[in-house]
């Protein structure tokens, strides 16, 4: 039984490992100890868990659900489960019942950025800024306010950001990250008007999806990667839902090596991904490519398998 519960461990700590990249800057704490929780509930809740991360990890959602509503019926109040199921909840596309167990986990634990990061995810799917949903969440609560600019510093939506940042109270952390971001928006205009994006077309059509997609696609046959990194980040902050830009800024980070960064960015691309199959494939080779270069195989294998061929 102490084997079997170490392996339910890892895998709640794995469930959770795409969804903050624990290494960036600057840090966040991991409020969930996995193996604290599993040693809690009975043999019967644990079965059922450990099956719903087993479904959710060959993508029979449908199965992964049932398994985790079992648990909801031994505990009711779990915030773990519900979180997990907001997750199943997400990827099988049922964005109003994963938005229902995202809030009921988030409220629970408004400083548990997990649980944040899913209730983004969950809001960006929609269309909608999480900022809408202010009344619903513990929005007052700073710490949740500093985790979610965080949580747009990594999706390179600067300037979304900010203005949390400005709502939040002063601190070193806040201090550090405005101005981190400052410097970056600032590079970012001595580059654009170095290479005249805004004076060489018109400002509407400069500023279109499609336009975007055909300047990177062109930076990136030229492989002029700073300017892919550049164009790619200015293209995210005001497409936060393309997953097409999320796949150049990773490229770009990867053939830069900044492998960790790329990974944080290309596992975001694939929260926005449908039915683009050769767009997928690019996706995961990044993946793939990025984990070799850490070396971990496990992980570079299991994107490789996803590949499908003939796209």
């Amino acid at each position: 039984m102490k084997g079997y519960k170490t392996i339910l461990s890892l895998l709640v700590l794995l469930s959770c490992e795409a969804l903050m990249s624990q290494e960036a800057d600057p840090d966040l704490e991991v409020e969930e100890s996995a193996a604290v929780f599993l040693e809690e509930y009975s043999d019967a809740f644990q079965e059922h868990f450990f099956e719903a991360l087993k479904q959710k990890g060959i993508e029979n959602y449908d199965k992964a659900i049932n398994s985790l509503l079992k648990c909801k019926e031994l505990d009711p109040g779990n915030r773990v489960v519900d979180h997990e199921l907001a997750k199943v909840y997400v990827k099988d596309k049922q964005y109003n019942a994963a938005e229902s167990y995202a809030l009921e986990a988030l409220t629970s634990a408004p400083e548990n950025p997990w649980y944040l990061e899913t209730m983004v995810s969950v809001s960006q799917k929609q269309g909608a800024p999480l900022q809408d949903l202010k009344t619903r969440i513990p929005y007052d609560n700073d710490r949740l306010k500093e985790n979610l600019a965080l949580i747009y510093y990594r999706q390179t939506n600067y300037n979304n950001a900010l203005a949390i940042l400005k709502e939040t109270k002063k601190t070193a952390f806040s201090d550090d990250l405005t101005a981190k971001i400052n410097e970056l928006l600032s590079k970012r205009t001595v580059t654009s008007r170095s290479v005249g994006f805004t004076n060489t077309q018109d400002r509407s059509e400069a500023g279109s999806a499609d336009q975007y997609k055909t300047r990177i696609k062109g930076l990136i046959t030229a492989n002029s990667l700073p300017l892919l990194q550049q164009l790619s980040e200015e293209a995210l902050e005001r497409y936060p839902s393309q997953p097409y830009f999320y796949f150049a800024n990773g490229y770009a980070l990867n053939k830069k090596a900044k492998h960790r960064e790329a990974i944080s960015i290309l596992e975001a691309a694939l929260d926005y991904m449908i039915d683009d199959i050769s767009l997928s494939n690019k996706i995961y080779k990044e993946l793939s490519d990025a984990y070799t270069a850490l070396h971990n195989p496990v992980k570079a294998n299991m994107y490789l398998r996803k590949i499908k061929p003939g796209f």
